[in-house]
């Protein structure tokens, strides 16, 4: 009888439906869209969260979003109680996908007490998807990256 080849996708077995929902249910209770900070920060008004920068100062004055707190992470124990308010949730981003920076810096702020989630993507999405942000030499305004505009307004994201 030949081996059989089995798929690496389904090597190990997807989950069951109802498993699925609730472990994606629960992602959405940990994770912010880029888009959706933007569309919660651009509708004027209090958006019921602060937005927190976790980068270092050099990276923060390269370029940060506007209105975002800046707080490194290392700083965090030290420096949270004077910034911000336990009542108020906390949307932590760092540069990108390749670090994980604003997850360490929102598990120092839940162990202090703190709501909080990560903005998906960082600061690098936030430019890719043509979003205003603010330097040490002033405000810019990029143009969309059209590998991730277009694909998410098609998906509806």
């Amino acid at each position: 009888m030949p081996a059989t080849v089995t798929n690496p996708v389904l090597r190990t077995a997807p989950a069951a439906p109802a498993e699925a929902a609730a472990h994606f249910r629960a992602l959405l209770r940990f994770h912010a869209d880029v888009a959706d900070v933007a569309g919660a920060l651009g509708a004027g008004g209090d958006p019921g969260f602060v937005l927190l920068d976790s980068r270092s100062t050099p990276s923060w004055e390269q370029g940060h979003i506007p209105g975002a707190v800046h707080l490194p992470t290392a700083l965090i124990p030290e420096r949270a109680a004077g910034l911000l308010d336990r009542s108020v949730p906390v949307v932590t981003y760092c540069w990108g996908p390749g670090c994980n920076g604003a997850t360490r810096a929102a598990l120092a702020l839940a162990e202090l007490g703190y709501q909080v989630k990560e903005m998906l993507g960082g600061f690098e999405y936030w430019v890719r998807e043509g979003f205003a942000y603010d330097t040490a030499h002033g405000p810019q305004h990029p143009a969309a990256d059209p590998l991730t505009t277009p694909a998410a307004a098609a998906c509806g994201c």
